[in-house]
């Protein structure tokens, strides 16, 4: 198995986000600085170069239906933008904090001839506000404060509720109804959060540094600590088994069949610098682990030899993302170039 260079294309600055379209046809890339870029996901030609965010951009979200595009900034805004004509359509105030997550309801409230559902909305988070927004800025509901600063946002695959995580806990916020539906505390910082395909795991990568998992449907909840530092990245595979977790210099990888990864020996996968990034297939089984010195690594974790491919790219990656079909693995570097990568076996 190889990865190819398929094209690149530079930033302005430090490559802080990436997001594929749902269909897969074009590459929507957040600079540090504010600007925003849409690549055709063919040739990395630039579709549309968006203003973005005057003082910095921060996170991006495709709507599901694939036409519309959210950025959060550090200006307090979410923009909204028209991806086929390349325009702003709308904005919506947070509130002067940063707005550092933003996240669709998935795909569930969307129709066969592409209309949505009432229901379906973006949560956008800056400092401690949570937000429910149409994509057209119209603010949906106002959720009451966290206690602290939001940290992750992550909705369920099902789309029933959203986990949002502060310092001291999660909390799950009813899609429909807008009621929090169960509070988790945790007496630390969490990094990131990550749901299960199947909805059962819910997990969060902390500060302490240690991983945590709860089954919310069953109040059961499981703890793996001895990491190296932090744990800022997650991913699960597309089957809910594998569960692979970041802090170290090594990728662990856990088994979530049954009762779970408590008691388990991790899969070890090495690198020679801390993790930085992750990411699963989204309809197969390889998994992408980039480490601080610039290497990218592809393993299959269920053979007895799990390496398959590996690449040295000339600075860290800030981020891993699949296309849609699994056949383009996007790299947004520290350096500010995004690379795409063709995977052949």
């Amino acid at each position: 198995m190889q990865l190819i260079k398929h094209w690149a294309a530079s930033l302005d600055d430090y490559a802080i986000d990436l997001a594929w379209s749902p269909d897969g046809t074009q590459l929507a890339a957040a600079s540090a600085a504010g600007g925003v870029t849409l690549f055709n996901a063919a040739d990395g030609a630039v579709r549309h170069p968006l203003p973005g965010h005057d003082d910095g951009a921060n996170c991006l979200a495709w709507h599901p239906a694939g036409q519309i595009l959210a950025t959060g900034g550090q200006d307090g805004l979410v923009k909204f933008w028209d991806a086929t004509a390349g325009q702003h359509t709308a904005s919506a105030d947070l509130g002067g904090a940063w707005v550092e997550h933003l996240a669709w309801r998935p795909a569930a409230g969307v129709t066969a001839s592409g209309q949505t559902e009432p229901t379906l909305w973006l949560a956008a988070a800056a400092g401690r506000r949570l937000r429910a927004l149409r994509s057209d800025g119209a603010e949906l509901h106002a959720f009451k404060d966290a206690p602290k600063s939001i940290s992750a946002l992550a909705w369920q695959h099902g789309g029933g509720c959203v986990a949002v995580s502060y310092f001291g806990g999660v909390c799950l916020w009813d899609a429909d109804d807008f009621i929090a539906q169960k509070e988790f505390p945790y007496n630390n910082g969490i990094q990131a959060l990550v749901w299960s395909p199947d909805d059962k795991w819910l997990v969060s990568g902390n500060q302490d540094p240690s991983v945590h998992l709860w089954v919310p449907a069953e109040d059961i909840e499981l703890q793996m600590s001895g990491y190296e530092g932090k744990v800022k990245d997650l991913a699960f595979d597309r089957t809910s088994r594998w569960l692979a977790t970041g802090g170290s210099r090594d990728c662990c990888v856990w088994d979530c069949s049954g009762a779970g990864p408590e008691g388990r020996e991790p899969a070890m996968l090495p690198h020679e610098a801390k993790i930085c990034a992750l990411a699963f297939q989204n309809r197969h089984g390889l998994l992408a682990s980039a480490s601080a010195d610039g290497v990218v690594m592809l393993w299959s974790p269920e053979r007895p030899k799990p390496l398959r491919a590996t690449v040295k790219m000339p600075s860290a990656a800030a981020k891993l993302v699949w296309s849609p079909d699994d056949t383009l693995l996007a790299i947004g570097s520290e350096q500010g170039v995004v690379y795409v990568l063709k995977c052949n076996d």
